[in-house]
């Protein structure tokens, strides 16, 4: 099986995670992304320390996309250095595993993702 990445990125708002995720699952770059929002960064940043809010996205990759994935990031991220830092999966469900390689595929079919769908009020779905 295909070396898979968790890869980690942090964002301002959900707006932007959203966007970001959104294009790089249509660009099959990813598989999929979790959104997290709420996490409190502490970082030093132009000299000075900064305490923000952030909302953290957990993306899933192949390794052998990693390069493509890393420049179209930072392409799309709002940021000027965005956060992009991967970890190897070192194991995961056999079925999970398959979805996510099956998802990067160029060409595969549509499938429901394992994960639940947008909620009422997400301004992409409205």
């Amino acid at each position: 099986m295909t070396e898979m990445l968790l890869v980690f990125s942090t964002f301002a708002n959900e707006t932007d995670a959203a966007r970001v995720t959104r294009a790089l699952v249509d660009e099959r770059l990813i598989a999929c992304a979790n959104l997290l929002p709420g996490a409190r960064s502490i970082y030093r940043w132009q000299g000075r320390i900064t305490d923000e809010r952030e909302v953290v996205a957990l993306m899933k990759t192949r390794k052998e996309d990693w390069t493509a994935l890393l420049s179209r990031l930072h392409e799309l991220h709002p940021y000027e250095v965005p956060e992009c830092i991967a970890v190897r999966l070192a194991a995961g469900a056999p079925k999970y595993m398959a979805w996510l390689e099956e998802s990067l595929e160029p060409g595969a079919p549509a499938r429901p993702s394992p994960t639940p769908p947008p909620l009422p009020g997400d301004p992409e779905v409205e």
